[in-house]
């Protein structure tokens, strides 16, 4: 990591030929032309963002690339999870290769985490594949979905079932954009801050538990240092596993609950990705505790941190006839981390101690989820 005399910190994603850096710090979007020519030359690049983040920043990104000499032009998608489509894929690609995309291109996904694996798996199998940057512009994006590789689409059966491993060559996270950030989307971004803490280091976590209103109240310090340590720790674990084939599972912390909550409400905004891992980390650390892994008391202290955050730690009004545990684990049963039938699932010794399993018992898991039911 090097911090530079203009306060932009950089990571390292260590994977040889497919290494990249992540670029953390304010005034970004403005440097991103400068930042891009640094590492890949002048380029045409195509901008790709939604409506609801390129009203904000997309000119300014654009300017700021056509000051470094790049050209570009910009594709605007419609925000929200139902972008991340076969239908908004084929659309894009077509867009992309109507307007004359060549494998020298460079496709600059602005947003949050829906355009940036829209634009990752788009760019993983146009022409072959095409280079790619992430602009993330949600705390969920700059701390998770932007650096790592994974791209993806949802299908009918599940979230991101369709999509490839591909990497980004650079990670740009402008801090200065989570000033335009809803706050509830903040608090959504910050439930995968908080699992830094959770799957990995606890002093990280008790940091967070002093420092977690600066962060979400605007402080740019704080919320800089928290970017900064959740990048490296995932920087870490994709170093020694891109393909998920170990301990890079750790990073689905409260993941299997969580897309079996959004499969059963939608995708909508109702319950965001953010919320809903929030809910399943909370039902990660109350499982572990039961199976006698972890303590009550530190079940206790996830599901508190994380209710001090703002953040849903039970079941939400359920958008239909209401919540079924059976229902609930047939959505997990079609989750992508499913081996040879068995649920997976990230389980706790402990905060900061985390491992993964699919030695659990269905039961004990329809109980959990059963009372969860009955609480909402």
């Amino acid at each position: 990591m090097n911090v530079s005399a203009e306060n932009t910190r950089t990571i390292r994603v260590d994977l040889g030929v497919r290494s990249y850096d992540i670029a953390i710090g304010p005034g970004l979007i403005d440097k991103a032309g400068t930042l891009l020519a640094e590492r890949l030359g002048e380029r045409r690049t195509i901008i790709i963002t939604d409506t609801n983040v390129g009203p904000i920043y997309a000119e300014r990104l654009a300017a700021a690339l056509g000051r470094a000499g790049h050209q570009t032009r910009t594709i605007t998608v419609a925000a929200g999870e139902a972008s991340k489509s076969y239908a908004q894929l084929e659309d894009l690609l077509e867009d992309l290769i109507g307007g004359g995309l060549e494998r020298g291109s460079v496709l600059i996904a602005l947003g949050g985490g829906v355009v940036g694996d829209l634009t990752g798996f788009a760019a993983s199998i146009a022409l072959r594949g095409v280079e790619f940057v992430q602009i993330p512009t949600s705390l969920l994006a700059q701390v998770d979905s932007s650096v790592g590789g994974k791209t993806a689409i949802n299908s009918r059966q599940g979230k991101n079932l369709v999509g490839t491993f591909y990497q980004p060559r650079l990670v740009i996270a402008d801090t200065d954009t989570l000033k335009t950030l809803p706050a509830q989307e903040m608090r959504a971004g910050y439930a995968e801050v908080a699992k830094y803490g959770l799957l990995g280091d606890a002093a990280f976590f008790e940091w967070l538990e002093t420092n977690a209103a600066a962060i979400l109240g605007g402080d740019a310090a704080a919320q800089i240092h928290a970017i900064e340590r959740a990048c490296e720790m995932k920087a870490e674990i994709v170093n020694q596993d891109e393909r998920e084939t170990g301990r890079r599972a750790l990073l689905n912390l409260g993941h299997t609950f969580a897309h079996a909550l959004e499969a059963e409400t939608g995708y909508g905004a109702g319950l965001l990705h953010g919320e809903a891992v929030s809910i399943g980390m909370v039902l990660a650390f109350e499982l572990s505790a039961r199976m006698g892994l972890c303590t009550q008391a530190e079940a206790a202290r996830t599901r508190a941190h994380l209710d001090a955050a703002g953040l849903p730690t039970g079941f939400p009004a359920h958008p239909g006839t209401g919540w079924d545990a059976d229902i609930l684990l047939a959505h997990m049963g079609r989750d992508k981390k499913v081996q040879e039938g068995r649920l997976t699932f990230i389980l706790a010794n402990g905060i900061g101690d985390t491992f993964v399993t699919n030695e659990v018992a269905v039961d004990e898991v329809s109980r959990l989820l059963s009372e969860m039911a009955t609480a909402a």
